[in-house]
């Protein structure tokens, strides 16, 4: 049975329109999952612990008699570290390795304190913290996902942060070996055994168990994503993350089972993710449709790539690879591959990407687990204004001003003459309180 992926042709009437279809297609919370949530959210702040055991026991198929038997203690991580095979051992080791040092490049980069001293001796700078505490959540429905804890737990690390407390619902108790190996590598300090819009709850406000953090970050499914939302301003968040997407600017010089390969990569993650191609070369996209059809067979989970295929999914006709390129800044793509035998010919075109791969042999896959920068991306065109988590969403900055006595007796009717302008003579008049003469002007 083929696949009922939509074909569009950027020169038709009807492009536009199909376009705009395409890209509002993004899998919004319904108004019934945000009363959900809501209800739920309001429940954890009234009830605490014993409305997570209830909505854990209801959604997870978990009971337990407390939250604290939910937690998972730093021996059973080690444990898991130990038990999982040599090779996974040393897969995670090295992507490990590899996202710390791409995280420690980010930290020399921008993530230092900085002050200079101006003419009148007057100190101006910069002082960089990290966060207090963190949560970080791994999702754990369909799939488990040892990379996410990687990618959230390394940076918060790196950054200094205190104290890493992780949550990861586990459906039906089943513990994933490769994730709490994870956590136990990446430095994870606390982890419970919670999902969904309660463990973001949890994490938000505190319970007698799960301690309130600062900063919430990590992927999950439109509860979690909606109930991010809701607790933003109590918390700082990363970023609302929608379903996965691909967008593969090919130029037609990549073998088509590579990119109908790189098309299944994300469109597996749920039927409501979203692959998409751009090419000037139409012989070339029906030999990736052709490779779609003979290869989807293959795939362990096709019946959900098939169904983000056909709901989000679209192979584009463009005019040229410059076309292809303003359309990719039109979508703000997570992740975008440049397919092309010059690949930074076309990136000096491209404004808008959560993350860039550069080349045929750049597949997403290497980026989301061992290639070093972080796989969580904004989604949904949020890449017009946001960036990759990094060391930087796991620290505050805080402005240093000491001004000396020259500095106060040239800045203080600078800001007395805007205050007394915008009414506030308070201001004004703290600034000229600081007026003193220099000694050699003194009666």
């Amino acid at each position: 049975m083929s696949v009922a992926l939509r074909q569009l042709r950027t020169t038709d009437a009807g492009f536009e329109a199909e376009f705009q279809r395409l890209q509002h297609g993004s899998a919004q919370a319904g108004a019934d999952i945000e009363a959900r949530v809501a209800a739920i959210i309001d429940d954890v702040r009234a009830r605490g612990d014993a409305a997570l055991l209830d909505h854990t026991a209801r959604l997870d198929g978990v009971s337990a008699t407390s939250v604290a038997a939910l937690e998972i203690g730093a021996e059973e991580l080690q444990a898991a570290l130990a038990a999982i095979t040599p090779a996974q051992r040393q897969a995670l080791q090295a992507a490990a390795a590899r996202v710390r040092q791409f995280h420690e490049r980010q930290l020399e980069a921008c993530g230092r304190s900085w002050q200079y001293r101006d003419a009148d001796g007057s100190l101006l700078g910069q002082k960089v913290t990290p966060l207090d505490r963190v949560g970080i959540y791994v999702p754990g429905g369909k799939a488990a996902y040892p990379s996410s804890v990687l990618m959230n737990a390394i940076p918060a690390q790196v950054a200094g942060v205190g104290e890493i407390i992780m949550v990861v619902p586990t459906p039906g108790g089943e513990r994933n070996a490769l994730v709490l190996a994870a956590a136990a590598l990446a430095g994870v300090h606390r982890v419970f055994t919670l999902g969904g819009a309660q463990a973001v709850a949890a994490l938000a406000w505190g319970t007698a168990t799960v301690p309130r953090v600062d900063k919430i970050t990590g992927p999950g499914n439109a509860y979690v994503a909606c109930a991010k939302r809701r607790v933003f301003g109590q918390v700082g968040i990363d970023m609302i993350a929608g379903p996965s997407e691909i967008l593969v600017l090919a130029d037609g010089t990549t073998p088509p089972d590579w990119v109908a390969m790189d098309l299944f990569s994300q469109a597996e993650h749920d039927e409501l993710a979203q692959s998409i191609l751009l090419c000037p070369d139409a012989a070339y996209i029906d030999q990736v449709r052709a490779a779609i059809e003979r290869l989807l067979p293959e795939m362990p989970r096709r019946q959900i790539i098939r169904a983000a295929l056909e709901g989000r999914g679209a192979l584009i006709l463009t005019r040229s690879m410059e076309e292809s390129c303003e359309i990719s800044n039109r979508i703000a793509p997570e992740h975008l591959e440049l397919s092309s035998i010059e690949p930074q010919r076309w990136d000096a075109l491209l404004r808008h990407a959560g993350a860039i791969f550069l080349g045929a042999f750049t597949s997403e896959s290497l980026g989301d687990y061992c290639a070093g920068p972080n796989h969580v991306l904004p989604t949904a065109g949020t890449a017009r204004f946001s960036s990759p988590l990094g060391v930087y969403d796991f620290q505050k900055r805080s402005s240093l001003i000491e001004v000396s006595a020259a500095g106060a007796a040239v800045l203080g009717p600078v800001a007395a003459e805007l205050a007394y302008g915008e009414g506030l003579q308070a201001h004004a008049r703290a600034a000229e309180m600081r007026i003193v003469p220099a000694a050699g002007e003194q009666s």
